[in-house]
């Protein structure tokens, strides 16, 4: 893809009611700018996904999409293969929709948990130990990350919590630094925080309060919770938010380390 085409589909995830980031494109993009692709009929995309290095070992899948009057033909299945030769060897994970589970698993995919989506309001609140990200946060953030996933991603995080207009990024300071951090987007609906990465389920509520006054009039605020975190899940809830949308997580080839100190993807694009 070209820049031009990435912004191009991610209006078709929009459309596809994935409810996508106002900035997203550029921190996708410099995660691995190799990693997105386009099958074009007389110029023009028809299919697309990503499929993104993130470490030596480890890669995500997303944006697949083919427009619905080329679905059917092979077309989206032969940009899916050429595009998982770009991850090598290493594992690939992806979040898929119940629909496409079946399709997922006939290239080797494996189910290992479930991602819920709540939506609603949670509340804002600050506290004295959450602050916003300053630039010599970076290495303390990379390596909660990378303890909290299990695999590497600096370029992707690096662009990620950097503040922009839509993006903001807190961080909850402990006794000896940094021990936990959020990062809210506003999205084409709503506002999403993610990443969480805390030290239980308290914290990161405290985090998602925090990050939901920054942006307090864009409307509701949306976190997708992986099944690995339900502690997080069942508070939320306890505020009124509700799920409106669910995804299985899948992996080609062996997992990363689960962890309890991930309470919520940064995007189910990019993992």
């Amino acid at each position: 893809m070209t820049p031009v085409d990435l912004d191009l589909v991610i209006d078709w995830a929009a459309a596809e009611g994935w409810n996508p980031g106002l900035e997203d494109a550029a921190a996708f993009r410099a995660a691995d700018p190799e990693g997105f692709f386009v099958t074009e009929h007389e110029d023009q995309p028809v299919a697309a996904i990503s499929v993104v290095n993130l470490d030596p070992g480890f890669a995500f899948l997303g944006l697949y999409i083919c427009r619905e009057e080329w679905r059917g033909q092979g077309i989206g299945l032969a940009l899916w293969n050429h595009a998982l030769r770009h991850a090598g060897h290493r594992t690939v994970g992806l979040d898929g929709v119940a629909a496409q589970q079946a399709n997922y698993a006939k290239s080797g995919f494996v189910r290992t948990g479930a991602t819920r989506r709540l939506e609603g309001a949670p509340g804002t609140q600050g506290s004295t130990d959450i602050r916003p990200a300053e630039p010599a946060d970076l290495p303390a953030l990379l390596a909660l990350d990378e303890r909290a996933n299990g695999y590497a991603r600096p370029t992707f995080l690096t662009g990620w919590v950097a503040p922009l207009e839509t993006r903001r990024t807190l961080v909850l300071e402990g006794a000896g630094g940094p021990e936990g951090f959020a990062t809210i987007r506003r999205c084409r609906s709503g506002a999403k925080v993610g990443p969480v990465v805390a030290p239980d389920a308290d914290a990161a509520l405290r985090l998602i309060r925090a990050a939901a006054g920054i942006f307090p009039d864009s409307g509701p605020v949306i976190v997708d919770v992986p099944d690995s975190n339900e502690a997080l899940g069942q508070l939320l809830a306890d505020t009124g938010m509700v799920e409106t949308f669910a995804t299985a997580r899948m992996y080609k080839g062996p997992p990363p380390p689960a962890t309890s100190l991930l309470h919520a993807p940064a995007t189910l694009e990019l993992g």
